[in-house]
């Protein structure tokens, strides 16, 4: 199980400093989680991690279930000694890839086109979810036991109930049946916690709601109502201004106890993370900072990084041919101590492997020392200063 501590209180908004207590160890809050989709953060090694700073890692169901099966996982000894991680894991319930994965796709030389010249890859249905797999169009399923009882098997510390994503755009007839369909779920991953497993996890419930004020009040005091261990804000990545994302959050927030953790689901770019953590988030994860890394996108620290450039540039653009600063100017990640822009340049030009990973070990490092520079801020009372700074 886990414990949740708040440290500290800012004066001006609802952001906190906290301890997130845990079997693999204690989590300071705000705390960036990477996105390790199949027990791995593309070219790091979990030493890389634990070197930049990384204190949990998040694990994917839906992948980790097609390949190379849950049984596997537990085989090793659950997520964390599979793929040599000895902090803290997360894996979330499977439902935002059975979503997002849920439009065409090939498989080798097949199509599977509907009528509309896409492939429906998923079917909803009451009791959960029906899907194809991405990999070879072999049919699996996702109820809330069974995604419970995968997550079990995977061993992370803390795992998620299984929801609805809800897409966007959307009317607020459909946001509402989604919503209710994953407080029904909610109540079944609960009952499903109840069935004893090899490891020691805590629970999550999701919040769900799409843009829509009263619903994502209503989905908030529904989760919160019931006993989970901590709180998912789901469905705030998918294609709606930053403004709804902020607003989905700032009206979920308040009918959250104030003594268990919240966590943002797909959140990562600089601006987005100050304005989650002023409205009350306590960790959150996204792919954004490796999956940009590997497109040659890395970040920097202002003044060279800005709302205007999204603090990060591309590094293969022919202007860095030559160019002997470092990545970021103030960054002192081991790659910006010993690597210049035109040496990285040259790597992903000539489409070396070195490239993605020196570009990911930067943007993991500047992510997880942002966010520990906004908890010192917190600690400090100086949170509105360090945004001002940062944000203008």
């Amino acid at each position: 199980m886990i414990d949740f501590k708040i440290i500290h209180k800012d004066k001006n908004s609802r952001a906190r400093a906290g301890e997130l207590h845990t079997s693999h160890g204690i989590v300071e809050t705000p705390a960036f989680v990477p996105v390790g989709t199949q027990a791995t953060v593309k070219s790091l090694t979990s030493e890389d991690l634990q070197t930049i700073g990384v204190q949990v890692l998040f694990g994917n169901t839906y992948h980790l279930h097609l390949r190379p099966g849950e049984d596997t996982v537990a085989h090793f000894g659950g997520l964390g000694k599979f793929m040599g991680w000895n902090g803290v894991t997360m894996t979330d319930s499977g439902g935002f890839q059975v979503f997002s994965l849920a439009r065409y796709r090939k498989f080798g030389k097949q199509e599977l086109p509907n009528d509309d010249g896409q492939a429906d890859l998923v079917k909803i249905t009451e009791d959960g979810v029906i899907f194809t797999s991405h990999l070879d169009g072999s049919q699996h399923s996702f109820t809330p036991e069974q995604s419970i009882a995968i997550q079990k098997k995977i061993g992370a510390d803390i795992i998620l109930a299984l929801d609805q994503c809800t897409t966007y755009p959307i009317t607020h007839e459909s946001a509402k049946a989604d919503m209710e369909r994953t407080h029904r779920w909610a109540i079944r991953s609960i009952q499903a916690m109840k069935h004893k497993g090899t490891f020691n996890q805590a629970l999550y419930g999701i919040i769900q709601g799409s843009i829509f004020a009263d619903l994502r009040r209503e989905s908030a005091a529904f989760i919160a109502s019931h006993p989970f261990d901590g709180f998912a804000i789901g469905g705030v990545s998918v294609g709606e201004t930053k403004q709804e994302m902020h607003a989905a959050v700032e009206r979920s927030i308040p009918f959250l106890p104030e003594n268990k953790v919240r966590h943002a689901l797909g959140i990562g770019d600089v601006d987005d993370i100050f304005e989650i953590i002023e409205r009350g988030i306590d960790t959150f994860d996204c792919v954004t900072p490796s999956r940009l890394g590997r497109v040659g996108h890395v970040f920097a620290m202002p003044p060279e990084g800005n709302l205007q450039n999204r603090f990060r540039y591309d590094i293969t653009k022919v202007q860095f041919a030559q160019d002997s600063m470092p990545l970021s100017v103030c960054c002192d990640c081991y790659v910006c101590k010993n690597f210049t822009r035109g040496y990285i340049h040259h790597l992903f030009r000539a489409k070396e492997l070195l490239a993605y990973r020196l570009a990911t070990y930067h943007n993991i490092y500047f992510i997880i020392q942002l966010t520990r520079k906004i908890r010192t801020s917190l600690l400090e009372n100086r949170f509105a200063a360090l945004k001002k700074q940062w944000l203008g």
